[in-house]
């Protein structure tokens, strides 16, 4: 039995033969029953696992993405084999089938060993809210693992299982992440079906990840997202948002905007984690918090508590009792608000909304604690709602704000060895640059090869008056194109200047020389958004045009080339290696 849970490893092992999807699951089970009970509320059956494993052994790591990966479930997702309880006993029910994003991961090849505790219905980032117990915080038993996604968290952390699932309101997914040393993944609104889901807030629900790698989080996710018409609430990929990982620029609350609660040893990590952002070719950009802060007060100083209380309402009136004291008291309000209240609200929201997506103008991203201290279970227990609310001030906001959002591990608190992070924010569909920086924050090798784009970004590469710098660059950087690289051929093109025709400057002409006879030029590789790409290539006039264009590496990339028959007056210039070349000899001349 391998210790290192990571999907590679467990690949690597099985592809190897020195472990198989049943002997891992054994080992684990004898894990998990020596380990903290809290953190689950129940096990996967003997009999699911069994149907589970014997599709796995007709199958391999090399036809499933996720072949014999562990994984648990926060107990508010349906699981067809167990109980769904949401931390409520007598709310239990047993569903007829999966959730949506459980039969996904499955299908997929990954295992389920079983449903981890949480703050009762989802209401609450501390982790403490819950009939089963507390799980201990790895890292230091006195504090709280954080919540709503508790067990999930600490099931990760404590090495029970590859990746967990949870699901984020508030928070729920980030928090407990911040607070485990993980990647907390909550992906853009109706990315992950909701299918299956017990409802917090139904039109906020986000199925967010665990994992301790950002590579992994991208893995999971990849199998997880997809459009379920089954789901009012789940909506199609939109057009992605992406950044280069190592040239990017992020916003940072004001100085008199950020809060730690007193806690100098998080602020001090808050600024060692900027300074690291800025290292791996980040630029820092203040920005005004207040639209993000203001709306964060609507999640449950306003109506919105009201969907709260909607998705439990006949629960709550015919077993008040049922419910935790503090988790009662919470979604009690939310039978208060009038209709008025909720539109009041969201007229507000718009507006606040409107402030918010002007700051995405600016930069990339936001970069946020992930929470500004950490609590101990006596602390929260002594005063639940304020300390509650204090963990919720950089996240809040999120889903109201239809923000996407990545919590990243940065560091540990000194005193306390807790761990403590940050969270980077994008507007929706960016999970793929949102990763990608996290990875390159930690450190993690490149997981994609090429330059890692989105599936609707396209890679061009350019060798004249569309570089940087030059007349027509703009065409590109109008269009939301992002420099990745300079870059060369390979050694088989010959370059020509074009004649200036129409008002038109001279141009590169890249022609395909076959046998040896052509030469290595240097050219730019740029990302195009799909949407744009058409647009684009419309402008292009004749004898260019788009073709494959192999670079020195010998990957192959969209590009500009040259028909074999070019206009009168073109001039050879294969010898000076490139168009910058070409143009500084014309100055110079």
């Amino acid at each position: 039995m391998t210790d290192d849970l990571s999907i590679p490893s467990l690949h690597a092992a099985y592809r190897s033969g020195n472990l198989t999807p049943r002997a891992l699951v054994a080992s684990l089970r004898e894990r998990i029953a020596a380990s903290d009970p809290r953190i689950w509320i129940s096990l996967t059956s003997e009999a699911r696992l069994e149907s589970v494993l014997s599709v796995l052994e007709k199958s391999s790591p090399d036809s499933l993405p996720l072949y014999g990966i562990p994984f648990a479930i926060k107990d508010n997702i349906d699981l067809a084999s167990a109980a769904t309880t949401a931390a409520c006993p007598d709310f239990a029910f047993h569903p007829d089938k999966d959730a949506t994003v459980v039969d996904r991961l499955i299908s997929a090849g990954a295992i389920p060993m079983g449903k981890t505790n949480l703050d009762q219905f989802a209401t609450g980032l501390v982790g403490v809210r819950s009939p089963y117990g507390t799980p201990e915080n790895p890292f230091h038993p006195d504090f709280i693992p954080g919540g709503s996604s508790s067990g999930s968290a600490v099931a990760v952390a404590r090495d029970l299982v590859s990746f967990s699932l949870g699901t984020d309101t508030a928070g729920s997914g980030r928090v407990p992440a911040g607070l485990n040393e993980l990647i907390g993944l909550k992906p853009s609104l109706g990315l992950l079906s909701t299918k299956g889901v017990v409802p917090a807030c139904r039109s906020l629900d986000c199925v967010s990840l665990f994992t301790k790698s950002a590579a992994e989080a991208a893995t999971v996710l990849g199998v997880a997202a997809g459009f379920d018409p089954d789901d009012p609430y789940s909506r199609p990929q939109g057009e992605s948002r992406w950044w280069r990982a190592d040239d990017f620029t992020f916003g940072v609350p004001r100085e008199d905007q950020l809060e730690f609660f007193g806690n100098d040893e998080a602020a001090a990590l808050f600024a060692e984690a900027l300074v690291r952002l800025e290292s791996i070719g980040g630029r820092r950009v203040e920005i005004d918090f207040a639209p993000f802060l203001e709306a964060a007060l609507l999640l449950y100083e306003g109506p919105w508590v009201a969907e709260r209380f909607a998705a439990i309402e006949d629960f709550l009136r015919d077993h008040p009792e049922s419910l935790h004291p503090v988790t009662r008291a919470i979604i009690e309000k939310g039978g208060d608000p009038r209709a008025v209240d909720g539109f009041r609200a969201q007229y507000r929201l718009r507006a606040l909304k409107r402030r918010a997506d002007a700051v995405f103008e600016a930069v990339d991203c936001l970069v946020t604690p992930t929470a500004g201290t950490a609590y101990t279970v006596a602390e929260v227990e002594a005063d639940p709602v304020r300390l509650n609310s204090n963990l919720g001030y950089y996240t809040n906001f999120m889903n109201l704000l239809d923000l996407s959002a990545c919590a990243v591990p940065a560091g540990r608190l000194a005193s306390s060895g807790v761990p403590w992070g940050i969270t980077l924010v994008a507007p929706p569909f960016a999970e793929e640059a949102l990763l990608g920086t996290a990875g390159r924050y930690l450190g993690e090798e490149a997981r994609l090869s090429g330059p890692g784009l989105p599936p609707d970004w396209i890679e061009v590469a350019v060798c004249g008056a569309h570089m940087r710098g030059l007349p027509l660059n703009g065409q590109l950087t109008s269009r939301g194109a992002r420099f990745l690289a300079e870059d060369r051929t390979a050694p088989a093109y010959r370059l020509l200047a074009l004649p200036a025709t129409d008002g038109l400057p001279p141009r590169p002409g890249l022609i395909r020389e076959s046998g040896e006879a052509g030469a290595s030029i240097l050219l730019e590789r740029w990302a195009v958004p799909a949407s744009q790409f058409g647009s684009f290539v419309a402008a292009i006039p004749s004898p260019l045009g788009f073709g494959k264009v192999e670079l020195e590496s010998g990957r192959l990339v969209t590009g500009f080339l040259c028909e074999s028959v070019v206009p009168e007056g073109s001039r050879e210039i294969t010898g000076l290696g490139g168009w910058r070349a070409f143009l500084a000899e014309g100055a110079a001349t």
